[in-house]
């Protein structure tokens, strides 16, 4: 063999062995990001209550306002949709949970979102036969109620605010005000009603007709819910869903809800109904990661609360959005 071929040899060799090493490098890379960053579970499990019974009561948190956010970013923080879905998903095929606490703190949110938690709660109760006890914080209004209604049972804080059953779809008129400023819209559009809810212009009487029918027909869903769930008639609910709110004590006297009580009266409860006092008590948390800590600094800086508002009027604004959503 020639000296070319050698070194041709040894070559490779050198460039095998760092592709190796390379390989390796990456791998406990990843696996230290993995751990720096969250790691690849998005939620985990927290032990409320250790129980001598290896079954478990599963608490799953619904905090904030229900709506999809796919143009939340990196150091996006607060309610996460699909992370809340997977969640009722793995409770539903966890063969340890035996029940679910749903602790509900919300004014509610987008339609479409919250129908897709309802069908969660009735799937787990329905097709797993896991009994669903909701646990009402300090706020429950409207989609919060509709995502409750299915629940064999109902739990709020007397002072809970509760109701708000509706729907609502909003804009802004702000033609005056651009007229005032100089402002011109120009709109090609390909039918009468392809810019309907314009912000730069007066919404006409069959738009306004238009949009009723849809809020109409989201509204006769929500009472098509909550005669279900709770078995009510439905004349009875049309006279409780006119938008107005409830405390705790007025939804029971109503018969909204089912009972009384904090979180730890609903654990007790479901453990009750379940005949299995020895259950350990588990709640699924988001694993925080470096993102999520960045955001929720961020946040806290910026004070949160003013953050969140101006996030969710431009989320809400850029185009018309059935809610079930309880605004004041």
């Amino acid at each position: 063999m020639n000296t070319k071929r050698w070194i041709a040899l040894a070559i490779a060799a050198v460039l095998f062995v760092a592709s190796l090493a390379v390989s390796a490098f990456q791998t406990d890379v990843a696996s230290t990001m993995d751990g720096f960053f969250g790691g690849t579970e998005r939620f985990q499990e927290r032990v409320l209550e250790e129980g001598a019974d290896r079954g478990k009561v599963a608490v799953v948190h619904i905090d904030g306002v229900i709506q999809s956010d796919p143009s939340g970013g990196l150091f996006a923080a607060g309610y996460d949709h699909e992370l809340l879905l997977d969640q009722l998903d793995h409770a539903a095929e966890d063969p340890d949970v035996h029940g679910v606490v749903l602790r509900v703190n919300t004014p509610g949110g987008g339609v479409v979102e919250s129908d897709e938690i309802h069908d969660k709660v009735v799937q787990l109760q329905e097709d797993y036969r896991k009994p669903v006890f909701v646990s009402m914080g300090s706020m429950a209004a409207s989609g919060g109620y509709y995502v409750s209604a299915p629940a064999e049972q109902i739990y709020a804080n007397p002072q809970t605010i509760t109701g708000s059953l509706g729907v609502i779809m909003q804009s802004i008129n702000v033609s005056e005000l651009a007229e005032e400023l100089g402002i011109e819209s120009n709109v090609i559009k390909s039918g009468p009603y392809k810019d309907i809810m314009s912000s730069t212009r007066e919404m006409t009487d069959d738009e306004r007709e238009i949009l009723q029918d849809l809020v109409d027909d989201a509204y006769e869903q929500f009472v098509n819910v909550i005669e279900n769930g709770r078995v009510f008639d439905r004349d009875d609910v049309y006279e409780l869903a006119d938008g107005r709110i409830y405390t705790g004590s007025q939804a029971m006297e109503a018969g909204l809800i089912d009972g009384l009580g904090h979180m730890e009266d609903v654990i007790y409860s479901l453990k009750d109904d379940l005949g299995r006092g020895d259950l350990t008590v588990v709640e699924y948390e988001a694993n925080v990661g470096f993102p999520s800590l960045i955001g929720a600094t961020v946040q806290e800086v910026f004070q949160n609360q003013q953050l969140t508002e101006v996030k969710s009027w431009m989320r809400q604004n850029q185009g018309p959005r059935l809610m079930y959503l309880y605004t004041d």
